[in-house]
């Protein structure tokens, strides 16, 4: 059996250790349910439980491996790497029939889910892996055959008040005080369904008062704005935090990149979510004043995603500080907007006949490519001739950045078409 120091979190106190305490899941643990059947029969397979944050994942691993007498392992993908999954393979062999729970397991990369296969397969351990992503998508195929995937539902309004009222009552710190709750819509609104933050909200009200405590929707909101923290992936802090990233970047400030993106990786962010941004960036506001940023954006990308978390991280920082500390131009970003907003105003201006091109005779009797000048068979490989339909030529929709670079570009085309585009 699992205990729970009184200093752990309210979440952590209050997690059921048994079947008969878990609230919820009734499709999987109750009477008939699938899980509940494993566990009476001993007979627990290897196993994907998918559902939304804060609805039992970790809570019914570890109900499995208290029923069932099992060694239970625990890593969490956000900071685990193929080491420490060997390591338990490793110490599963000496053992028998050990449980392996990986929190996040869709965090993991195409090599760290490979290093599961042989001990899955050979019964070595027992894996169950918690996921909020859909599996189809986020877990190797082959992994995925070796495995069932249980669905977990979110919890209804009546099981999150259940839960609370379970932990007024069941608490060793909460029952002593005298706790009413007379309004409950912010308690469920702020906590979004997720058991744990619910529960850590409760937590922190409790802290926050002396005495008895009656809990209303403004004492929650008062206590909630004032002392809650939260990296929520799919909330609001997950946009301010990207943003006060990508700006920091912008702004040339290694540092406050560097912490943002800790605060995000710590969160446990996607790692390639804050790749594939840093790859937007390299392009949007770097752009042609140093090209190398979006080599170095792009091949970051592809590294994190082999590599996963934790030494992702290392991989990240390098970007983000090599791309604050790159001089900065959104040309290439303003000029395609300019461009589609003049191809939104003007619809689908003809090409003109000399650019077309000309494969078949008919073509090419219908004057398709005729006096297109080649420019390679010209001084300096260029040759002064119209590119845009008639209705927008002269129209200059690039405009060089003042960084070395693109006035280098300036000047070039400056020569060439200074008079027509006025660079």
């Amino acid at each position: 059996m699992m205990l729970h120091a009184p200093s752990s979190p309210l979440a952590e106190r209050m997690r059921p250790i048994k079947l008969e305490e878990l609230i919820g899941q009734e499709h999987l643990v109750g009477e008939q349910g699938i899980i509940r059947r494993a566990i009476q029969t001993g007979n627990v397979p290897s196993m994907i439980l998918w559902g939304p944050p804060g609805v039992g994942k970790t809570t019914i691993a570890n109900i499995i491996a208290n029923e069932v007498k099992r060694p239970f392992h625990m890593l969490s993908a956000v900071s685990a790497g193929v080491k420490d999954v060997r390591e338990v393979i490793d110490q599963a062999r000496r053992a028998s029939r050990v449980i392996l729970f990986i929190d996040e397991i869709h965090r993991f990369n195409k090599s760290q889910q490979d290093a599961l296969l042989g001990a899955v397969e050979k019964g070595t351990v027992t894996l169950i892996g918690a996921t909020t992503e859909n599996p189809s998508f986020e877990v190797n195929s082959a992994l995925l055959s070796r495995c069932q995937v249980y669905t977990l539902r979110s919890l209804s309004e009546a099981d999150l008040l259940k839960l609370v009222h379970q932990a007024l009552l069941r608490d060793v710190e909460l029952k002593t005080r005298k706790i009413t709750i007379t309004e409950h819509k912010a308690l469920l609104t702020i906590s979004g369904g997720d058991a744990r933050k619910l529960l850590n909200l409760i937590e922190l009200i409790t802290e926050s008062q002396s005495g008895d405590i009656t809990i209303t929707d403004a004492l929650v909101t008062d206590v909630a704005q004032k002392r809650i923290a939260i990296y929520d992936k799919k909330g609001e802090q997950h946009y301010d935090i990207i943003s006060a990233f990508i700006k920091s970047i912008r702004g040339s400030d290694p540092n406050a990149a560097v912490y943002y993106l800790a605060r995000m990786i710590e969160g446990g962010e996607d790692v390639k979510f804050i790749a594939r941004r840093m790859v937007i960036l390299a392009s949007e506001d770097i752009g042609n004043a140093n090209p190398t940023a979006l080599v170095m954006a792009t091949t970051t990308f592809q590294a994190v995603d082999v590599i996963g978390y934790p030494e992702a991280r290392i991989i990240l920082s390098q970007c983000a500080i090599y791309l604050a500390s790159s001089p900065k131009s959104n040309a290439s970003y303003v000029a395609i907007d300019a461009a589609l907003k003049t191809v939104s105003e003007t619809g689908d201006l003809s090409v003109p006949m000399a650019i077309r091109n000309a494969p078949t005779k008919l073509m090419k009797e219908l004057e398709y490519g005729k006096n297109y000048q080649y420019a390679h068979s010209f001084e300096n490989n260029f040759a002064n001739m119209e590119f845009l339909p008639d209705a927008i030529k002269g129209s200059r929709f690039f405009d060089p950045g003042n960084n070395a670079r693109e006035l280098e570009m300036r000047n070039h085309l400056k020569k060439l078409w200074k008079e027509k585009y006025g660079y």
